[in-house]
């Protein structure tokens, strides 16, 4: 079984391609040059609930925010479509996470455990307001959510494996 902190989002499915069961996936990380021509290639999506692999017979470029897809067992429009809107994620272990850090998009942090290095593990982030000028990380402390600036400041170090933020949280915010 996959679980959630194994994987991170790569971007989002879009509407079929075609009729022989190609969909369009829109990227936020290009992970079609991480697949080695030694093994197949494969993505995540979530499906009732469950993280599930799904193997890709071929891709193309459609442009450079976008890959077509043609996924194992899906051969028709109809099949493609039930992919549309989906998510997709990929496996943290077959990156290397020093190269995610500039690619990576803020809702890829939904879920992280934000540690303070004064007073410790303060809460998950449950959502990221990127609707200001300043990114905002919403993070459930003590039965409330608070909202923490995405600051280079105030991020110390970011632990991709464990899915942890080191953080130097301003003083008093907690408080608020």
């Amino acid at each position: 079984m996959i679980n959630p902190d194994e994987v991170f989002k790569i971007g989002q499915f879009a509407k079929p391609h075609g009729i022989k069961g190609e969909i369009t996936l829109i990227m936020d990380y290009d992970v079609s040059d991480d697949w080695d021509e030694q093994e197949e290639p494969y993505i995540i999506c979530e499906v009732n609930g469950i993280l599930v692999p799904f193997f890709v017979e071929e891709y193309r470029y459609k442009n450079d925010t976008a890959l077509l897809l043609k996924l194992e067992g899906i051969d028709s429009e109809a099949e493609a479509r039930e992919f549309s809107n989906r998510m997709v994620y990929y496996p943290l272990s077959k990156v290397n996470t020093n190269e995610l850090v500039g690619d990576i998009t803020w809702d890829n942090f939904i879920g992280f455990t934000v540690v303070d290095k004064q007073r410790g593990e303060i809460g998950q982030i449950t959502h990221v307001d990127e609707t200001t000028l300043n990114v905002l990380l919403e993070i459930r402390y003590d039965g409330r959510d608070i909202l923490l600036p995405a600051a280079d400041e105030l991020i110390q170090d970011v632990d991709y494996s464990q899915k942890r933020i080191m953080v130097s949280m301003p003083e008093g915010l907690l408080d608020l």
